[in-house]
């Protein structure tokens, strides 16, 4: 290792990577997190990964792929995966399946915790918990008492540096801004930094950050009753959408909400067990959920 050191490229640039360690790295990645790197990412991965191999003072890929695939190279897998999965989010992305959380899903949950019943909400790729956060949000302005109640939300990821973020609650400032003010004020209280925010304690309460790669046993038991999964499947083989879309209906309660990406699709197979009824918002044949006049982004 040490020796390796003095081959590494100078700081500000970036090492060479061969179509066969590019497709090395393709497979690791599908197999490991069941993502496809698309055609042309190589200088996706070559930007993302050079700081790992510097840090390793390892020469080259080569050198990297037999440390990753090595006996102790388990943790360095990890940070691979992390470095190379995609993390973009924000407060209310697509805010109508926030809306449909709040009026065709909070007057039965309300009720359901009222009368002593177990209340599950799942963010099953929550990223650095923008969207966790924006859930306990609409709960807690729906139902300001929820966490005296059953009523938890649980958020996962396979990205283990985005939950060190989210667990901590901390963001900037100007993420913070296109959030509507009343649940602004609900949300947010000055971080420790001047241009920070911090999630208010009540919405952390309620959420529980936990490890989870989907192609890995799942450590859940359901059921949920809204489970957020979007823009997950969109780099993975239909095989894999398909076997992660049929594990969320089988952790669905019978009158939950399943909310995927707006490039997402749930395949036919499906069709008898899960039927659209808003935007990439799904339900169970047969399953009203109430409807009631909105506040999100009012």
């Amino acid at each position: 290792m040490t020796g390796a050191a003095l081959s590494t490229p100078a700081a500000g640039t970036d090492f060479p990577l061969s179509d066969a360690q590019f497709e090395r790295i393709g497979r690791i990645m599908r197999l490991q997190s069941g993502i496809c790197l698309a055609d042309g990412a190589q200088k996706l991965v070559v930007s993302r990964l050079s700081k790992h191999l510097k840090r390793l003072g390892l020469p080259g890929f080569e050198a990297y792929l037999d440390f990753v695939t090595g006996p102790q190279g388990a943790e360095e897998q990890k940070r691979m995966i992390d470095a190379l999965t995609t993390n973009t989010t924000r407060f209310f992305r697509e805010e109508g399946h926030f809306r449909l959380l709040e009026t065709g899903q909070m007057p039965r949950l309300i009720r359901k915790a009222r009368e002593g019943g177990r209340v599950r909400l799942w963010s099953a790729a929550c990223s650095s918990g923008e969207e966790p956060y924006s859930m306990a949000a609409t709960v807690l302005r729906a139902f300001p008492d929820a966490g005296q109640h059953d009523f938890r939300i649980l958020a996962t990821d396979i990205n283990t540096a985005m939950l060190t973020r989210a667990k901590a609650a901390i963001y900037a400032a100007e993420a913070a801004r296109d959030v509507p003010a009343d649940l602004a004020r609900l949300m947010f209280e000055p971080g420790p930094g001047p241009s920070q925010v911090r999630v208010r304690q009540p919405l952390r309460d309620l959420v529980s950050f936990r490890y989870l790669n989907f192609m890995e046993p799942w450590p859940v038991r359901g059921p949920f009753d809204a489970i957020f999964c979007r823009n997950v499947t969109i780099y993975m083989e239909p095989e894999i959408q398909m076997r992660i879309w049929t594990g969320l209906e089988r952790v669905l309660d019978e009158e939950g909400s399943l909310f995927i990406g707006h490039s997402e699709r749930i395949g036919p197979s499906l069709a008898d067990r899960l039927e659209l009824y808003g935007p990439t918002s799904f339900r169970r044949p047969g399953s009203r959920p109430t409807s009631t006049q909105s506040r999100i982004g009012a």
